[in-house]
């Protein structure tokens, strides 16, 4: 009803009434919905995203999980597609000590709940992936973690704001166009996304996430494997018993973990078909770069492999394409395999994220993960960590930060580190008098668990007081930040300082590298420092450097002093001399 209809109707009072209530009676456009605020968002409620919730929810801080499946650990209920972890699950190490026997259980996330402890959930040494899946889910409602399921985050920005923490804040939307904002971006979606190598004929090949797992399926085949990773032999050893022959191809050799000391290279659960090989059973391992192949398909259905070299264009026919050969018509690949299989790995998902954010991948991992410092902290985006396996760039190769065992203690690190800068909370230490300097470094190098999973990355700091009278601990700080260490643990460095960390020795693996070899255990005090096995080193600095400065491997800042601690012959063993070297 108009004004001038309302006066007709009303005379002056209803004028007067209609003008009153115009603002409530006229249509209005619908303002803007304010998306929901948490200071911090986790992406994913896999083992990362779980163990960052629990330090938050201890914290008492306002936090969110997002999570796009109906239960946490949602990788688990499809990988490993064989099922069978190759993460140990040691029950028993004759030790009462709970940090020790951390150590040695590669499954359990951090908690103050001795239930939730893994050996409750399965009793095999390499657990069923199922148990992983049940004791997250335990994991998530035991600690009551504020977890929103069914929510798939399709698209991360950023909106810059001065008020935000970080100058910023993140914007998340759901599949339903539901936004979100939020202070702090944790993302811990893990390595989602199948790789895989683009080459004629890459259409026939199977992926290792699609492929059948039913033995019966490959009876009297021969089979191609792209890969030389656990995927790549844990699919093998599912079908060695059944097929023709099973080759494997890859442009790199076979890494095998117990010589490389990386626990992501080749397990001997998944070597069988090495056995087969190298004993003369028709399976055979190839090396080649992918990008250079071809795989063409012929009348009866079966897949030759060639060269890209020898595709002429316009000619793709399989009985048309000349295959390698040598002088002594030896090339491996001449069979034709009724299964090609695709076993090559996965990377980050970047789709989902902002070009705002910055943290699209570069160098020599540059499809794999995304951009992180030392910190976990993306490079491109102040207040976005990346957390558990996205965010193994960091010591890649070199220790266990993409997996359960390692990464729970880095998103510690990252928690201590938002509590300092967030909340003003100093990093955890303890402070004794001098006296006790030798025992307390002894007791952490016997028992901890962070420092031994995460070698070379995470590392204890002695902070010694005035006159060296007294000293502060601090556990497990991340050895490439040390420059940082003040700002990040409000913690004072003023008077010289210890940093307690676990190494390998130097030459401990290589190609063609004998890792048995008979003087492989050092037995006197004064070779600590030749031992190739994993051992403590202090470092004693002064003063605590600068970002400018020298580095060596790792980040770790050039050293005044260097001290080596015996390695045991057994890692179980205790530590009990010190020994100066390098």
């Amino acid at each position: 009803m108009g004004l001038s209809a309302a006066a007709l109707l009303w005379g002056l009072p209803g004028l007067l009434l209609t003008i009153a209530l115009q603002p409530a009676l006229s249509p209005c456009p619908a303002q803007a919905s304010v998306p929901a605020h948490r200071d911090y968002c986790v992406l994913g409620a896999g083992p990362a995203g779980l163990q960052m919730a629990y330090f938050l929810q201890r914290a008492g801080r306002d936090y969110a999980v997002f999570e796009r499946a109906p239960g946490p650990g949602s990788f688990f209920t499809r990988y490993p597609r064989h099922r069978k972890l190759i993460s140990i699950n040691k029950r028993y190490t004759g030790k009462a000590n709970a940090e020790f026997n951390l150590r040695h259980d590669w499954n359990s996330l951090l908690s103050h709940d001795p239930r939730l402890l893994f050996r409750h959930y399965s009793n095999a040494y390499f657990p069923d992936a199922g148990d992983m899946v049940r004791y997250l889910g335990d994991f998530a409602e035991r600690l009551g973690l504020h977890v929103l399921y069914n929510t798939t985050i399709a698209h991360v920005t950023l909106n810059k704001d001065q008020r935000a923490w970080n100058g910023h804040y993140f914007i998340l939307t759901d599949h339903k166009g539901q936004a979100y904002q939020c202070s702090v971006l944790l993302v811990a979606t893990g390595l989602s996304v199948p790789n895989q190598v683009d080459f004629p004929g890459s259409e026939y090949v199977d992926g290792y996430e699609s492929v059948s797992v039913d033995p019966k399926d490959f009876v009297g085949q021969n089979v191609l494997i792209l890969g030389r990773g656990n995927s790549a032999f844990e699919t093998a050893e599912n079908i060695l018993g059944v097929t023709n022959f099973i080759h494997m191809l890859s442009r790199s050799r076979v890494r095998l973990s117990w010589a490389t000391h990386y626990v992501g290279d080749l397990r001997a659960v998944n070597n069988g078909l090495l056995d087969t090989y190298q004993l003369k059973s028709l399976d055979g391992l190839l090396e080649s770069d992918l990008t250079d192949l071809a795989v063409l398909k012929d009348h009866e259905g079966k897949f030759h492999v060639t060269l890209k070299f020898f595709l002429e264009e316009g000619n793709r026919s399989a009985d048309a394409v000349p295959l390698p050969q040598d002088d002594n018509d030896n090339f491996a690949l001449r069979v034709a395999y009724d299964r090609v299989i695709r076993c090559l790995g996965w990377n980050f998902d970047f789709s989902i994220f902002s070009r705002s954010l910055r943290l699209s991948a570069g160098g020599e991992l540059s499809k794999k993960y995304p951009l992180v410092k030392a910190s976990y902290e993306s490079k491109g985006s102040r207040g976005l960590f990346v957390l558990g396996t996205a965010s193994h760039s960091v010591d890649y190769r070199k220790s266990a930060g993409g997996f359960i065992h390692g990464f729970r203690y880095t998103v510690r690190a990252v928690h201590r580190l938002l509590e300092r800068r967030h909340h003003g909370v100093t990093w955890p230490s303890t402070e004794h008098p001098i006296t006790q300097l030798a025992s307390a470094i002894i007791r952490r190098v016997n028992e901890a668990s962070g420092l031994y999973q995460m070698f070379s990355v995470l590392a204890d700091a002695v902070l010694l007081k005035e006159n060296a009278t007294a000293f502060e601990y601090l556990e497990e700080f991340p050895m490439q930040m040390l420059a940082q260490l003040e700002t990040i643990t409000g913690r004072r460095a003023r008077h010289g300082l210890f940093v307690i960390n676990m190494e390998y020795g130097r030459n401990f693996s290589g190609p063609d590298k004998d890792v048995f070899f008979y003087d492989r255990s050092v037995g006197h005090t004064e070779d600590a420092w030749l031992s190739n096995f994993l051992h403590p080193v202090i470092y004693y600095y002064r003063h605590l450097p600068t970002d400018s400065g020298p580095h060596v491997d790792l980040g770790r800042p050039r050293v005044e002093r260097r001290h080596h601690l015996q390695a045991p012959r057994r890692q179980r063993d205790t530590v009990v001399a010190v020994s100066e070297g390098g």
